[in-house]
C-alpha cells in the first residue's frame, strides 16, 4: 500500500473521529450515567461511547465495506482488504462521565498489520493530532516533534492506572519508587492524549500496564512519527503487559527502571 492510500486512509479516519467528537462533545446527556461495566465496577463504559462507536464503524463500513475492525465496545470484523480500523470511541471515559475535559476519540488504520494512519481527536482541547506512517505527525497544520531529552532525573513521564485493584496497588507502587527519580510524575486519564502530549513536547515520556490495541495504536504511531520511541519491555515491542513511549534519551533509562521495578506484572 503507497503513501497516497495510506493518506486516504488518513482523511476517513479524520473525518470520523470529527464526527464522532462532535457527537460526544454536543450530545453529552446533562443526566449521563453508567451503561456498563468492564473489568471492574469502576471501569465503565455510557451510552455515549456505544453511540460514537456505532457512528464510526458505520461511517467507515459504509465507505470501505471490505475493511476489518477492532473497537473497545465490541465492533470486531475480519475483513478481506488488508485494511483492520482499531477503534477506541471515546477514550477517558471516567473523565468524561465526570465532565473533565481530557478525552479523545482514537481511531488507527493498520495495513497487514502494520499501523498506517492515525488519528486522535481531543474536542475539548480543541486539538487533532494526526500521522501517517513516514509523513510525519501533526497536530491540525503544526508539524510535531518531541522535547529535546533532559537527564533522566529530569523528566516528566505521565502513566495511567488499571481499573483492576490488584493491578492498580502494584502500579501505585511502582510510581512512589519512580518519582525520586524523575523530575514528576502525571496522571492525565486518556492513555491516547498522553501519547500525543508526548509528541507535541508537553511530556518527555509515558508508560502504562494494560493497554489494549485500541488505547495505544493511534498514539504510538503520532509518537513515533513526532521522533519518540515505543516498545515495551527492553527488547520487545509495546504489548498489553506494558506500553512504554519517550524521546530518545529518557526511553532506554525509563524502559530499564521499569523493568528493575517489575512494572509489567502483579
Amino acid at each position: 500500500m503507497t503513501e497516497s492510500p495510506h493518506r486516504q486512509l488518513l482523511e476517513l479516519a479524520l473525518e470520523a473521529a470529527h464526527r464522532a467528537g462532535a457527537l460526544l462533545r454536543d450530545g453529552r446527556p446533562a443526566d449521563l450515567g453508567v451503561a456498563a461495566t468492564k473489568s471492574s465496577p469502576i471501569d465503565v463504559v455510557t451510552e455515549m461511547d456505544i453511540a460514537a462507536e456505532r457512528l464510526i464503524t458505520g461511517f467507515l463500513a459504509e465507505r470501505r465495506p471490505d475493511d476489518g475492525f477492532l473497537g473497545e465496545e465490541g465492533a470486531a470484523a475480519e475483513g478481506t482488504s488488508g485494511v483492520r480500523w482499531v477503534i477506541d470511541p471515546l477514550d477517558g471515559t471516567v473523565n468524561y462521565l465526570y465532565g473533565l475535559p481530557t478525552w479523545a476519540v482514537s481511531i488507527a488504520a493498520e495495513y497487514r498489520g502494520e499501523t498506517v494512519a492515525g488519528v486522535v481527536e481531543a474536542p475539548m482541547r480543541g486539538e487533532t493530532f494526526h500521522a501517517v506512517l513516514g509523513g510525519g505527525a501533526h497536530e491540525g497544520g503544526r508539524r510535531l516533534a518531541h522535547r529535546p531529552a533532559p537527564p533522566f532525573a529530569e523528566a516528566l513521564v505521565s502513566t495511567g492506572f488499571n481499573y483492576v485493584a490488584t493491578v492498580r496497588d502494584h502500579q501505585a507502587e511502582v510510581a512512589r519508587q519512580l518519582i525520586p527519580r524523575l523530575r514528576d510524575i502525571r496522571r492525565g486519564g486518556s492513555a491516547a492524549i498522553d501519547l500525543c502530549d508526548l509528541a507535541a513536547g508537553r511530556l518527555d515520556g509515558y508508560y502504562e500496564r494494560g493497554l489494549h490495541p485500541w488505547d495505544r495504536a493511534a498514539g504510538c504511531l503520532i509518537a513515533r512519527e513526532a521522533g519518540a520511541l515505543t516498545g515495551g519491555r527492553p527488547g520487545g515491542p509495546e504489548t498489553d503487559d506494558l506500553t512504554v513511549a519517550a524521546s530518545p534519551g529518557v526511553f532506554e533509562p525509563l524502559q530499564r527502571a521499569l523493568e528493575e521495578l517489575g512494572a509489567w506484572h502483579d
